[in-house]
């Protein structure tokens, strides 16, 4: 790549985005969303198996 194709850095390094109060979690509770999420995504997968099994059954009727 020669000079004059050079990129500028970006201004957006010095500063780091900030969470808002309502959003932010107790570092006790940080186990117990996680726990959540993992429960939820494992509900998702059972109903996608579900279903394929479901689509199984059609196409053999």
């Amino acid at each position: 790549m020669s000079r004059s194709n050079r990129q500028t850095p970006s201004n957006n390094k010095k500063s780091l985005p900030q969470t808002p109060k309502g959003l932010k979690i107790d570092p006790k509770n940080v186990s117990e969303e996680y726990a959540k999420e993992l429960a939820a995504h494992g509900d998702h997968l059972s109903k996608q198996q579900l279903n394929k099994a479901k689509m199984n059954n059609k196409k053999n009727c």
